[in-house]
């Protein structure tokens, strides 16, 4: 049974991790598609783009590792923290982005708190 309690408590670690890498790689395998959501205001773009990618697929290969985890939770946190006036822009501005209706990119903003809340359970020392 020992061996179950371990996984129960690394699946989230580890589901979180992996959401966040490949949420990572698809920042420069559709980089077309992450500069669309980009708000006008934030200069170099492109930059940001690739960097914002690179840093989630960092933090979320350091929150699997025992060592890194609790330091790669509290990236994840101000990662989502930093990117979400991108979210907030998504909102506003729906008719950019038609793929999905309106109302999709309101319910990511409650979502994205959700996710803070996600990567505060598993920087805990004994998850």
């Amino acid at each position: 049974m020992k061996g179950a309690t371990v996984s129960s408590k690394t699946l989230p670690r580890n589901l979180l991790g992996a959401l966040f890498i490949g949420a990572g790689a698809l920042h420069f395998l559709k980089t077309e598609m992450y500069l669309k959501v980009m708000p006008p205001y934030l200069p170099f773009s492109k930059a940001l783009v690739l960097i914002s990618g690179a840093v989630s697929v960092l933090l979320g290969a350091l929150l699997m590792i025992e060592r890194t985890r609790r330091l790669a939770a509290w990236g994840i946190i101000l990662y989502l923290i930093v990117v979400f006036p991108v979210n907030i822009h998504m909102a506003l501005h729906p008719e950019v982005f038609s793929a999905l209706p309106a109302w999709v990119y309101w319910a990511r903003l409650p979502f994205q708190i959700l996710m803070i809340a996600w990567a505060a359970t598993v920087s805990g020392k004994r998850t």
